[in-house]
């Protein structure tokens, strides 16, 4: 299914994996954790509206393909009168401002004995301007801690992520968020901050 073809539908469902899963901010009629097969969640794309600004542009979450990769997040139905206003706020927040784009994928539920279901999901590709591409964690954890935008600082976004997977996804291993994680936290424990992952609250409301 193309996401002209879903478009079509009086009901759909939309996946997030990064600021959607904790931060909607759109009208549904209900949610659930699961995951999608065949992409890997990497902190590749820049941002210089919501976390970042364009002298310091921040780092937030796309999907790569990875035949053999999952990520986890949340898939939000809408429906009915909410399709159109939902649709209108993601494509002005996540491709106009954000510089992503359109795909469809089949979405599992985490409870089992539900049936997957088809979900537009909103993925930055190397072809858009605000593209960053890979770099080492200490990299990346190093511009999350200094960058921020209209929405506040890039660790919020940061930690809030791993703070979704580890409440609602506690058996699954997201080596890339967490050591991007552990890497912020080593930055803030040199400068004499942050001495444990417990504090992790306090080093968003300070910065």
């Amino acid at each position: 299914m193309k996401p002209r073809d879903i478009l079509k539908e009086k009901s759909m469902w939309i996946f997030g994996y990064g600021s959607l899963v904790w931060k909607p901010d759109f009208a549904y009629k209900k949610s659930k954790i699961g995951y999608i097969r065949g992409y890997k969640r990497r902190f590749w794309q820049g941002d210089d509206f919501y976390r970042g600004d364009k002298e310091k542009p921040g780092r937030v979450v796309t999907l790569v393909k990875d035949q053999e990769a999952c990520t986890w997040g949340v898939a939000y139905e809408v429906a009915d009168s909410q399709l159109d206003q939902s649709l209108q706020y993601l494509n002005m927040r996540e491709v106009v401002l954000g510089g992503y784009m359109t795909e469809v994928v089949e979405f599992i539920p985490q409870e089992k004995g539900q049936d997957s279901v088809p979900a537009l999901v909103y993925i930055a590709t190397s072809d858009n301007p605000t593209y960053l591409g890979p770099a080492s964690d200490k990299e990346i954890a190093t511009q999350i801690a200094i960058c921020r935008g209209n929405m506040g600082n890039n660790i919020e976004y940061l930690v809030r992520l791993a703070e979704f997977m580890r409440v609602y996804c506690p058996d699954v291993e997201d080596d890339h968020l967490f050591s991007i994680e552990a890497a912020l936290l080593n930055i803030f424990n040199d400068c004499g901050g942050i001495k444990s992952p417990d504090q992790k609250s306090l080093l968003v409301r300070a910065t």
